[in-house]
């Protein structure tokens, strides 16, 4: 992280649209292999698989590390600071400034993945100054083109990422939305 980066609060809690993004803490790790281990998140994420346990204690201190290095934040979408329903991250990159989601099986068709996008994304404007917010997304995946469109980003016209993870080709469009106001 550059000196002119702002750096992350060392805690987080992000209300709008009816939803409290917050920390993850360790009273969560009992509930993220419910949310986290689905052959969907498999596919079309990074998130490891089987998601285990192990995996929740690694996740947890991963996204402390990751804040603590400035180059990322994983918080929790929750709808009152309780329950963990999915997770949101925004990551800096040379690229740009990513968002990112994953929403427990369950907790699926209620809108809370283009919701958190929309209020990750505003603090990116206001809080870290970005003027874009871009989302890397496979053609395929239907449910998160969706959730790109509901949130108001629009397909990029750029090269698409290419690339090979958990043994599988992949294919990304980068989706972008612009800081409200600019051009």
């Amino acid at each position: 992280m550059s000196s002119t980066t702002p750096s992350f609060p060392d805690r987080m809690e992000l209300t709008g649209e009816g939803l409290v993004l917050r920390d993850w803490t360790a009273a969560d790790l009992a509930s993220m292999p419910e949310l986290f281990d689905h052959p969907d998140i498999a596919y079309w994420t990074p998130i490891v698989s089987p998601f285990d346990d192990e995996a929740a204690r690694n996740r947890l201190n991963r996204a402390r590390e990751l804040r603590t290095q400035g180059t990322a934040l994983l918080l929790a979408i929750t709808v009152d600071g309780g329950a963990p329903l999915g997770e949101v991250m925004l990551k800096r990159a040379p690229e740009g400034t990513e968002l990112g989601y994953a929403l427990g099986p369950a907790h699926r068709g209620r809108g809370l993945a283009a919701r958190a996008v929309r209020v990750m994304a505003a603090y990116a404007f206001e809080q870290l100054g970005v003027e874009r917010v871009i989302l890397e997304l496979e053609a395929e995946n239907a449910s998160s083109v969706g959730v790109a469109t509901r949130a108001g980003f629009r397909l990029l016209d750029v090269p698409p990422i290419t690339g090979e993870e958990k043994g599988r080709p992949y294919v990304l469009q980068t989706w972008g939305l612009d800081r409200p106001g600019s051009a």
